[in-house]
């Protein structure tokens, strides 16, 4: 059976091709560097994200289960997440502040969270 095409390593400025993400040179560095930026991240729960939010959170998609963003579409979709929109940035203040809360679908979370946010390693682009 053949196997996929090669892409370019996604290593900033390598070039080589290769069969997934990183060429064999730069496989270990890549993974070296992914675990460096989660350790200066924090666990999901140093964030916030623990059991008050997991809870706080079912308790938002109950009260409002469908995907904003789907709506304006004219489409009911349940959502999934529950987005903070502005980003709170580490703001607990803001991270807990419900007026901010948007039930969203996986699919517009990761769509607002790659082109709003800067999520992704993406650069921010704020709504204008």
């Amino acid at each position: 059976m053949p196997r996929a095409a090669k892409t370019v390593c996604r290593y900033p400025g390598c070039g080589r091709t290769c069969h997934g993400g990183y060429c064999d040179r730069h496989k270990d560095q890549a993974k070296q560097q992914a675990a460096a930026r989660d350790q200066r991240r924090g666990s999901s729960a140093q964030r916030g994200y623990g059991y008050k939010w997991q809870q706080a959170r079912l308790d938002h998609l109950a009260k409002e289960p469908f995907c904003v963003d789907c709506l304006e579409e004219g489409v009911a979709t349940l959502a999934t997440v529950v987005d903070h929109d502005p980003p709170h940035k580490g703001d607990m203040k803001k991270f807990w502040n419900r007026l901010f809360w948007k039930s969203r679908c996986e699919r517009h979370h990761n769509i607002k969270t790659a082109t709003e946010d800067g999520g992704f390693g993406r650069p921010v682009h704020p709504r204008g």
